[in-house]
């Protein structure tokens, strides 16, 4: 084979592999099915310049707020995360049509409106639901119960009304609850203590929700618990313990009255906030041999000395004043 004949085969074999390469690298990876439903969605939005780079003539794995999976799932769209941004409108129903979602995320578009659509039901692999600082309302759906293998679902931030579902309790793998800063009535379901999973985070804070805390609670042990700015009645001691491994239990402004001399708590405690309530009897002893980084005890009806020693009185006297006969420093009334 002479020089030239050479020169030509070598030519077009880097020239059929450029190609292959080309071939390979201009493939779109999107689902045709899942590119035609965010459209859909993209228009729902009012065609948002958020979305700008939804365009149909490009591959919808490279589009800005979504995630596509791996080639065990055909590349099918697993995550979408619509984030702040001038965006006005409804969720669109056609989120439901994305068949592998996994996550979800509607949070910080104040514009958004409505109420949850219950397209979402068709989302059969959906891990996390987070619908929040939106402009929601309406109730907390039933059809939540649904989602088989939801773990994470925040609410919080809306304008949703009426009461909490007890059926969200069924979801076997549910460990994180955020349904704050609504506009939420009645009682903590008493199912809420039977949860399948390890619930670690209720969060039900900013509501208008009332009545006694289930005692059936006081077998769960939470990571975090923040109940406040609501209009919970009696006793709470349910939730404290020693063998409880709770990190943050936030119960203030609320109308909780039981007695504190008997509350025990666990060495892992770091914040405890328990301000404007009913809350009787003294300040234990023994929580001199906590580490609480956060304390707030102030507008009870304590009485008696706090205790010396510790990190008690490291605290201010903020964290303790406005109780019936509170004692000691760093308050400025002494002991007799």
């Amino acid at each position: 084979m002479d020089h030239k004949t050479n020169t030509t085969l070598l030519f077009s074999l880097l020239f059929f592999i450029t190609y292959l390469i080309t071939i390979a690298t201009s493939k779109d990876l999107c689902n045709q099915n899942d590119k035609n439903t965010l459209l859909k969605i993209k228009k729902s939005l009012n065609n948002p310049y958020h979305l700008a780079s939804w365009h149909p003539e490009t591959d919808c794995c490279s589009w800005y707020c979504l995630e596509c999976g791996d080639a065990t799932v055909n590349h099918r769209v697993i995550s979408l995360t619509i984030f702040a941004g001038q965006i006005s409108g409804q969720i669109p129903p056609e989120v439901g049509d994305l068949p592998y979602l996994q996550s979800l995320m509607f949070h910080r578009i104040t514009n958004i409106t409505g109420q949850i659509p219950s397209t979402i039901t068709k989302l059969k692999y959906l891990r996390s639901l987070r619908l929040s600082w939106l402009n929601l309302t309406g109730p907390v759906p039933e059809f939540l119960s649904q989602l088989m293998n939801l773990e994470y679902l925040s609410l919080s931030f809306n304008q949703l009304s009426g009461s909490i579902p007890s059926s969200l309790a069924l979801l076997p793998k549910l460990s994180y609850v955020d349904l704050s800063r609504n506009k939420l009535t009645g009682t903590i379901p008493e199912s809420f203590g039977s949860f399948p999973a390890e619930l670690a985070y209720l969060i039900l804070s900013h509501n208008q929700l009332s009545g006694s805390i289930p005692k059936s609670l006081g077998n769960l042990d939470f990571n975090r618990i923040d109940f406040s700015r609501n209009k919970f009645t009696g006793d709470a001691s349910m939730l404290f313990g020693a063998n409880k491994t709770t990190f943050s239990i936030d119960l203030s402004r609320n109308i909780f009255q039981f007695d504190l001399s008997r509350v025990v708590l666990h060495e892992s405690l770091g914040v405890l906030d328990l301000n404007h309530n009913g809350i009787t009897g003294s300040i234990p002893v023994q929580w001199t041999e906590y580490s609480l980084q956060i304390l707030n005890v102030s507008y009870n009806r304590l009485c008696g000395p706090i205790p010396t020693g510790g990190s008690l009185q490291r605290f201010d006297s903020y964290t303790y004043f406005h109780n019936k006969c509170l004692c000691g420093a760093p308050l400025d009334s002494s002991c007799k």
